[in-house]
């Protein structure tokens, strides 16, 4: 059990994680759902991160990335001054899925759509009339994870191309040549290289979330963690951690951190 920081002013750490990143080499940043941001360094307690966070905060998402560290959030976009040792707000009046950089080019999903930053602010984009859970990038190729299903921006063709579900899709990630994808009911999204998606189930499972790491696809879901792989040609998912109910994961060469439900942060040798 993770143990709490005399700091924090929380009852206990076995709050219900939304997300867990690691920063910095060394350094844990996890959120408690609708608890704003803790941290940990590697030998540490748990300590709070919330200096510029507003009241009532949830975070959805937090995204690391070129050494910057961002939370997406129902209030909105926000980066952490490391100088300062406190939360900017990047001025996305929305709240906040999913964030990207990209080529120089930064993308928030919300709410309302796709929106990207120019150097008059955050614009939409696409799609405002739908929530963008999770956008994936590529150089001939956007992906959406749409309260509807899904959207492909082709960029030769400057067009997009809608494939409406009965449900929404949370999630999504790429998996030799596959697109894949979690529905909001816990299901598999698979893309046959055709046009065309097939909606997996698995029993007694729900989905939570697919993460990426490498040339590896994690899921997280209600039983624990596994890990996507083809077998003959069918997709498989190769038990990683079983359990207890695992939301989102990162990982370096040594170690696999695990947010979970029930379980606080839970780490495992690789």
């Amino acid at each position: 059990m993770q143990q709490r920081s005399p700091k924090d002013g929380t009852d206990d750490f076995l709050f219900h994680f939304s997300s867990i990143k690691i920063f910095n080499h060394e350094t844990l940043v996890a959120a408690p759902m609708g608890k704003g941001v803790f941290f940990k360094q590697k030998e540490g307690d748990w300590e709070g991160l919330l200096s510029g966070l507003p009241e009532g905060i949830h975070v959805n998402r937090l995204i690391v990335q070129d050494a910057h560290l961002f939370a997406c959030a129902n209030k909105g976009l926000f980066e952490f001054d490391m100088n300062q040792q406190l939360w900017h707000d990047t001025e996305l009046a929305l709240g906040c899925y999913q964030y990207k950089e990209v080529n120089g080019q930064e993308w928030a999903g919300t709410p309302y759509g796709l929106w990207c930053k120019s150097s008059t602010g955050w614009q939409k984009t696409a799609y405002s009339h739908a929530m963008v859970y999770d956008f994936l990038c590529y150089p001939a190729y956007m992906i959406l994870a749409l309260d509807s299903g899904l959207a492909v921006y082709d960029r030769l063709m400057g067009s997009w191309m809608d494939f409406t579900l009965e449900q929404a899709v949370t999630g999504l990630a790429v998996y030799r040549g596959h697109i894949l994808g979690v529905t909001e009911d816990g299901a598999l999204l698979q893309g046959d290289k055709k046009g065309g998606f097939e909606l997996i189930r698995f029993p007694h499972l729900f989905l939570f979330s697919l993460v990426t790491k490498g040339a590896e696809v994690f899921v997280c879901s209600d039983r624990g963690l596994y890990r996507i792989s083809y077998i003959r040609n069918q997709i498989t998912l190769i038990s990683v951690k079983l359990g207890y109910p695992v939301t989102d994961i990162d990982c370096n060469s040594d170690s696999l951190y695990m947010a979970t439900l029930f379980q606080g942060i839970q780490m495992m040798e690789r």
